[in-house]
């Protein structure tokens, strides 16, 4: 009987984890390959002063096919890992491929994207040791570089809307650290926040997420996403575990493959296609049944 009351248990047991993460599918034969006869987009790099360093720092910055001074655009910022600049999103993914093609299919709502170099110190370039004890720490820095140089001046060069419902930040590995650690920080900032295999970077969960009262009313969406053959997986997994414990509503998905960009690529094309929508649904995408993460997505 004892047996038999464990065993329900344990099928108990799987059965909610089963429930409480989804799988992400693979995006479509093609999503990353150049389409002739459709309208693109345009990458430009951009200079700014950085108090926070003391000298001038690159980003690349995406605008939309279509792209007019005359209407506001919401902006994601994009950010890479810790052996990659401001220019490996571009190296290694093409994302303005990836987003021209979701444009022509009229799966995307516009919006400016930027990749900044998240290594925020003087010498900013992923040369030499990317894990020198100082360039690990100016990932950290980056936070105070991103809300009081970088977003300021891409909110006084491009026409944006100021405001946290229309700006999300996501990244890969370290930059998806980042992302957790800087929008979970400040979510009069931040109200879109993705992760793709979080990296070890990533605040413990109380830490990162003391109040997750005003989480819940807060955030529009918050994004988790891993490999399965990540060695990283374990870095996501606590993090979803104690928003689920807390009852923040997010959504957690584990994908086909490890630490690379077939992953960072896959997330992107799914996670562009829920930012800055007044409905979290999209064709092909499972959420959990009858929820829509943060109880403010559908206003």
């Amino acid at each position: 009987m004892k047996k038999n009351i464990i065993g329900l248990l344990c099928l108990f047991a799987c059965s909610w984890f089963a429930q409480a993460q989804l799988t992400l599918p693979g995006a479509p034969e093609g999503f990353d390959k150049e389409k002739e006869g459709i309208a693109r987009g345009k990458i430009e790099t951009l200079s700014y002063d950085s108090t926070t360093v003391g000298n001038a720092r690159k980003a690349l910055v995406y605008t939309p096919p279509g792209f007019s001074a005359d209407e506001k655009y919401p902006v994601l910022y994009l950010l890479h890992g810790i052996g990659g600049d401001e220019k490996e999103w571009n190296n290694g993914a093409k994302p303005q491929i990836i987003l021209d093609n979701l444009y022509a299919a009229k799966k995307l709502a516009p919006m400016i994207v930027v990749m900044p170099n998240g290594r925020a110190m003087k010498d900013d370039s992923a040369a030499g040791n990317v894990m020198a004890p100082d360039k690990v720490k100016a990932f950290e820095t980056f936070e105070k570089d991103l809300l009081k140089d970088l977003i300021p001046f891409v909110e006084k060069k491009y026409p944006v809307k100021a405001e946290r419902e229309s700006r999300a930040i996501a990244g890969l590995s370290m930059g998806g650290g980042q992302s957790l650690n800087f929008g979970l920080g400040n979510l009069d900032t931040f109200a879109w926040v993705g992760a793709f295999s979080a990296a070890p970077n990533t605040k413990p969960p109380k830490e990162l997420l003391p109040d997750t009262e005003k989480a819940r009313k807060e955030l529009k969406l918050l994004w988790i996403s891993c490999g399965d053959a990540d060695g990283l997986m374990g870095f996501s997994k606590r993090t979803h575990e104690y928003l689920e414990a807390e009852k923040v509503p997010h959504l957690f998905y584990v994908e086909k493959g490890g630490h690379d960009f077939k992953v960072w690529k896959n997330d992107l094309y799914w996670l562009s296609q829920l930012l800055f929508q007044p409905e979290l649904r999209v064709e092909g995408l499972p959420l959990p049944a009858g929820v829509a993460p943060g109880p403010s997505a559908k206003e």
